[in-house]
């Protein structure tokens, strides 16, 4: 890479936390390590130049949940990336609700950590280079700054939702199928991706009730429509 990424790990199993930074560095990355959730947070409330957050679950002090939601309270878009030893759907559904761009399950490889790094990275960059914007209703979305701007009010959205909204954008008036959308932004169509997919129309159905005439509706079987003038 040429320009390298700033990685906060937030890991406090020393030995796995030593690998994933050297393995991420000798990839390219600027890997900083912090062995609890209060250091995490603290060094993320130094530094300005964090890009990107690999968060651990269950940290001492504070876990990786408080640390996201915290995070998500100064910056709105920064990808995070849990690691954790829960696999229950409930845990992973209360990560994507926190902001989460991804969620891996230990034991994990060292090369899908990176594949999956490498492909959040990827949906951050704006999805379409040519539009910088989209006017929904009487609200305008900015996708290169992932801001949905309403009036004199605004709403950051996280990575996710910004790659969802441009998605809807892309297919106004017409209907998104659903498959396409999880192929698009999740690479993968299975259940549990479907249910995280859910989980980020509900919110964004939530931003876009700032214009009543602006709808976000289910098309059952098929996927999502945004009905919004042009």
């Amino acid at each position: 890479m040429n320009n390298k990424i700033n990685i906060l790990l937030a890991e406090d199993d020393k030995n796995l936390g030593t690998i994933l930074k050297t393995y991420l560095e000798a990839k390219g990355f600027n890997v900083h390590l912090c062995e609890d959730g209060e250091k995490a947070l603290d060094f993320f409330s130094a530094n300005q130049n964090i890009e990107f957050c690999i968060l651990d679950v269950m940290m001492p002090k504070k876990d990786g949940f408080y640390v996201a939601k915290e995070i998500r309270k100064s910056d709105k878009t920064i990808p995070i990336l849990f690691l954790t030893a829960k696999s229950l759907e409930k845990d992973k559904l209360k990560g994507f609700q926190i902001g989460a761009d991804d969620y891996m399950t230990k034991p994990f490889s060292m090369d899908e950590l990176l594949v999956r790094v490498q492909a959040i990275l990827r949906r951050v960059e704006p999805l379409r280079k040519d539009v910088d914007s989209y006017k929904i209703g009487t609200m305008t979305f900015d996708v290169t700054r992932q801001i949905l701007h309403f009036g004199e009010r605004e709403q950051k959205l996280t990575s996710k939702e910004s790659a969802l909204l441009t998605l809807l954008c892309e297919n106004k008036n017409s209907v998104l199928d659903r498959s396409k959308a999880l192929l698009k932004i999740w690479n993968d169509d299975s259940y549990f991706n479907a249910r995280s997919m859910d989980v980020y129309i509900t919110k964004l159905r939530k931003y876009l009730k700032a214009d009543p005439s602006v709808e976000l509706i289910n098309v059952h079987g098929i996927g999502f429509k945004l009905i919004a003038e042009d």
